[in-house]
């Protein structure tokens, strides 16, 4: 095999070592035990200093036996739209039941639909509210809070276009009103308003907040995955771990550990995890704070957003409008909702530090899935426009390579003349590259060109909700997931399950897609002849089928891609060197793997 061969070949096998020493150097962090804290303190609020949102009132976890409590105690709206189902609690009016319609969490008929938003004292409890917090002059308890009760005052069931209100007098003259709605899709629109009938003026301030009692349970701790808090901060993406918010400094304003950015006009901050997101949105153009914090004591997140304090005159009234996303980070839907002016709300999705590429790519294949109606034809089809776009590097890489082979008779008599003189065989050999006019690196380029390609698919393939669940074909019903299919029952013929993924038996008893890359990468390797040193025959030999079960547990739609990617390089190749005056001997090739190798003869 001629040197611009072995490079090609070397390059492929770096992209994959890369992407091994990702694993080995980035491997998911532990999760850590939180430590305790300097407990909250309260802060006294002055007009001049807006008031810390108060926290709510969980200060420790709550056995099984009081989950149904909670929902079933607390007076409840419900709510009820195409996508949505779930309730709102008249206690604190906190968003905190709320189950998506369209999503399973398996791909198994009955399995039970996604559920974002549980109530306090139920496992993993995550949940929205809105409030005021009192200002100076006013007594706290005379502000609506996470405990208050609220009354239902207009509208039944919460749904498109059928809000709800809800009022609360604290019997000191000033009335609270909360109106509710929702769209079609995931955002709700939470409107507070005060009306002071009281004789003085008062001061308060208006937060929205997102509670995560504890780290959620179903964290996949992924390097490629971002999961924790995401906001923008005046056009500045900010993600935040869930371990860097407990691991944040006490600070002395807000009373707790916490992670500030002040004078916010332009942004939103929530959490979010592999598909699914709660997102505040304040008034855009109006300042505010945003706050992620932690309480030690009772490992509770929350995600603040709070305005400036505002004074209302007695006989007057002051109101604000809060949204909140609360659903799946469906990328049309996201686009939909920044077109409307929710700042880099694409931006929510993890799209990595290649996002420049991600972000067409992923373009692009929704596009075509659109078109088409399969996400794995879509695949193929990208595929295909990624190889004609890389095309005419190609051309010219297959030309090298062409050229080089008709050098092979000279390069041999170089190395013949040189014998152990390697420098002055690298002489003879940049003299013999600049009189053909011939680049030995050529053959790289496409290869080194597709590795941030292949990041970014991988990427794109493995955050983004539209792979999740997405066919192909047969068994092939979720891209995003590993080939389910399995040596250990012969691919399904025989009457027992596979093994369950992520297993070694799983790695070890590889599906078909797996199989199918390994034979294709094999005969790519089969254009060429086998390299004459021993070292270099075996690594070259084995190569095909270690990257086979490398590969065995990556998401499907990404070895479908690879498999296509050869497929089609093998294709150009093969018809390239064809029109240099080449003729790969492939059979030749390929029943030389075969043949028994002569044993040198015994010294005697």
């Amino acid at each position: 095999m001629d040197e611009q061969n072995k490079n090609l070949i070397l390059a492929t096998a770096l992209s994959f070592i890369v992407i091994l020493a990702w694993f080995v150097l980035f491997p998911p962090p532990e999760p850590e035990t939180a430590v305790d804290g300097s407990a909250p303190t309260a802060e006294q609020s002055t007009a001049g200093a807006p008031p810390v949102a108060p926290a709510d009132t969980a200060t420790a976890p709550v056995t099984e036996s009081g989950d149904a409590v909670s929902l079933a105690d607390a007076p409840r709206v419900n709510i009820e739209t195409p996508r949505l189902t779930g309730s709102i609690s008249l206690i604190g009016g906190r968003v905190d039941d709320l189950k998506l319609k369209d999503y399973r969490t398996t791909l198994a008929d009955d399995a039970p639909i996604v559920t974002l938003l549980s109530p306090q004292g139920t496992n993993d409890a995550y949940y929205a509210l809105q409030g005021w917090a009192a200002g100076s002059g006013l007594d706290p308890a005379a502000v609506p809070g996470p405990d208050t009760e609220w009354t239902l005052t207009e509208g039944d069931t919460l749904g498109v276009d059928s809000p709800v209100t809800l009022t609360w007098d604290n019997g000191a003259g000033q009335i609270f009103t909360r109106t509710i709605s929702v769209d079609d899709n995931y955002m709700f629109t939470l409107g507070q308003s005060v009306v002071n009938n009281g004789e003085a003026p008062v001061n308060l301030a208006p937060y929205g907040m997102i509670v995560q009692h504890t780290q959620p349970d179903d964290l996949e701790n992924f390097f490629i995955l971002h999961e924790g808090a995401v906001s923008i901060a005046n056009g500045e993406l900010i993600e935040t771990d869930w371990d860097d918010i407990a691991e944040s400094e006490t600070n002395a304003r807000w009373g707790r550990q916490a992670i500030v950015n002040e004078g916010v006009t332009n942004g939103w901050i929530g959490f979010t995890d592999h598909f699914w997101q709660a997102i505040l949105i304040p008034d855009q153009g109006e300042p505010f704070d945003e706050a992620l914090t932690y309480d030690a004591r009772s490992d509770v997140y929350r995600a603040i957003t709070r305005q400036p304090t505002q004074t209302v005159a007695a006989g007057g009234q002051a109101s604000m409008t809060t949204q909140l996303f609360a659903g799946a980070k469906e990328w049309a839907i996201l686009r939909s909702y920044e077109d409307a002016g929710v700042p880099k709300f694409i931006d929510s999705i993890d799209w990595g530090w290649f996002f420049f590429l991600t972000k067409p790519i992923f373009w692009l294949l929704h596009e075509l899935n659109k078109l088409i109606g399969n996400m794995g034809i879509a695949i193929i089809g990208l595929t295909l426009l990624i190889k004609a776009i890389l095309f005419p590097l190609a051309y010219k890489s297959y030309v090298s390579m062409a050229k080089m082979k008709e050098l092979q008779p000279q390069m041999e008599k170089l190395k013949k003349d040189a014998g152990d003189d390697r420098q002055k065989l690298q002489q003879g050999m940049m003299e013999l590259y600049r009189k053909e006019k011939v680049n030995p690196a050529a053959g790289c380029l496409p290869i080194l060109l597709q590795i941030p390609i292949f990041f970014s698919l991988y990427k794109v393939i493995f955050v983004t909700i539209e792979l999740r669940h997405a066919p192909f074909f047969g068994p092939f019903q979720d891209l995003s997931a590993p080939d389910p299919t399995s040596l250990f029952n012969f691919y399904g013929l025989l009457p027992w399950a596979a093994p369950e993924a992520g297993t070694i038996m799983a790695l070890v008893f590889i599906g078909v897609l797996p199989l199918l890359l390994g034979i294709s990468m094999w005969l790519q390797q089969k254009l060429n002849p086998a390299p004459t040193d021993p070292t270099q025959q075996m690594i070259f030999a084995w190569m095909p089928w270690v990257f086979m079960f490398m590969l065995g547990s990556f998401a499907s739609g990404l070895v479908v891609y690879w498999i296509a990617n050869n497929t089609i390089t093998f294709t150009q190749q093969y018809l390239i060197m064809r029109s240099q005056g080449y003729k790969p001997d492939l059979m030749g090739n390929i029943m030389g793997t075969f043949k028994r190798k002569p044993k040198p003869d015994a010294k005697k």
